[in-house]
């Protein structure tokens, strides 16, 4: 029997030992509070603390989840990248509603947000673009993401064509179907674990007609 056969998920328990969080300790909005946690993610020196879980669903209502990366956000909402044609973005055509899960363990917080995204402009995702390594803009242009493909090779050989072609220190063209999504948020969730599972969990609510925030404390 292997040592992994002896593992009993039911018996792994952590007691969280971090400070609360009360509603006295909240910003006026969820965008403010998430740049003061997220400031002290990165002082706290997390593996890419921007790395967030995306769940979509289809139209027939079936989820489906993936790790991206959080490039930017402000009072409007935070926004990623991806290919137009992967599975969340054609899920996001057909149902725009969308969860985020920034699952920051080793400081026993997450925050959790729920709203609706939309394509960013075409002139936010060139800027964007052009700001990324050489290498990932290739990969951008060689990889229909979330399609079959037959082998790693045919991969690697799309990617050495096109690096051929837009050798480094050149430009290389924005692909056309790939670009930003900016998720407005509806709710977040901020979470902190406490002793004994009795976590705090304050979430902002968008007012109705958009106007303002209000909090409500959740039972952990």
């Amino acid at each position: 029997m292997s040592h992994a056969d002896d593992l009993d998920p039911a018996a792994m328990r952590a007691q969280y030992r971090f400070g609360g969080l009360l509603e006295t300790d909240l910003a006026d909005s969820p965008y403010g509070q998430f740049a003061h946690w997220f400031g002290e993610t990165v002082a706290a020196g997390l593996h890419e603390p921007n790395a967030m879980i995306v769940s979509t669903a289809d139209a027939a209502g079936r989820p489906s989840s993936r790790t991206v990366l959080m490039k930017s956000y402000d009072e409007r909402g935070f926004v990623f990248y991806t290919n137009y044609g992967s599975r969340k973005a054609v899920e996001l055509a057909a149902n725009p509603n969308v969860s985020l899960l920034f699952p920051w363990h080793p400081i026993a917080r997450q925050v959790i947000v729920t709203g609706t995204a939309e394509r960013v402009g075409p002139e936010e995702t060139a800027a964007y673009f052009r700001s990324r390594p050489h290498g990932s803009q290739l990969g951008a242009l060689a990889s229909a993401q979330s399609t079959v493909v037959s082998s790693r090779a045919e991969i690697d050989e799309a990617y050495e064509r096109l690096a051929a072609r837009y050798p480094e220190g050149g430009p290389v063209p924005v692909p056309t179907g790939w670009g930003g999504f900016r998720v407005t948020a509806e709710t977040v969730e901020f979470w902190q674990g406490r002793e004994n599972r009795l976590h705090d969990r304050l979430r902002y609510v968008r007012a109705a007609g958009g106007a303002g925030w209000r909090v409500e404390r959740l039972c952990p």
